[in-house]
């Protein structure tokens, strides 16, 4: 068979790639966590900062780790869990309003990309937030999302919004934790 015209194919899933919303906005634009109360993005990202930032005290996270580490609440498989992520808008995202699922899958492909030969690389990217799905089983998502930070001990500079935002958390002024 020979073929008279060129035939060009839609790939309809090019349609629905947020991509190309970021197309040209450069990478120092991404992550940006400054304050604007006009802005409310910002305002959503830094509220659910702060509140984690308040809230996650050594003894919450032990109060966590004693509910959550008997496993009994539900049980998924992997891809159960990224399909329910679909339901999921991290709040603490100042970038972007997609589901996390969306999320998950790009993050793998990237890192699929930039390192083909280390499959066990591509694995921690899709699962690597799967715990948000904790947030449909009675969680704020200050306990499920954004960058995370070790409890119990001096909170470090590159943490999302400094020192200030822990004004309020009582380990602040634990001297254990200096």
């Amino acid at each position: 068979m020979r073929l008279l015209q060129p035939v060009t194919l839609l790939d309809p899933s090019q349609l629905l790639r947020p991509e190309s919303a970021f197309d040209g906005k450069p990478l120092s634009a991404f992550r940006d966590y400054s304050v604007d109360d006009e802005d409310p993005v910002r305002m959503r990202v830094r509220r659910t900062y702060y509140n984690m930032h308040t809230n996650m005290t050594v003894d919450f996270v032990k109060g966590k780790m004693n509910k959550w580490l008997k496993f009994n609440h539900f049980k998924a498989t992997v891809k159960e869990a990224l399909v329910r992520l679909n339901e999921l808008v991290d709040e603490s995202d100042p970038d972007t309003d997609l589901p996390n699922i969306v999320h998950a899958f790009q993050t793998a492909e990237r890192i699929r990309e930039d390192h083909p030969d280390d499959d066990w690389f591509h694995l921690t990217g899709l699962i690597h937030d799967l715990g948000k799905v904790m947030a449909f089983y009675e969680e704020p998502q200050w306990c499920v999302v954004g960058d995370t930070f070790p409890v119990g001990c001096k909170w470090g500079p590159s943490i999302v919004y400094g020192d200030h935002s822990f004004r309020d958390n009582p380990d602040t002024y634990n001297t254990k934790y200096k």
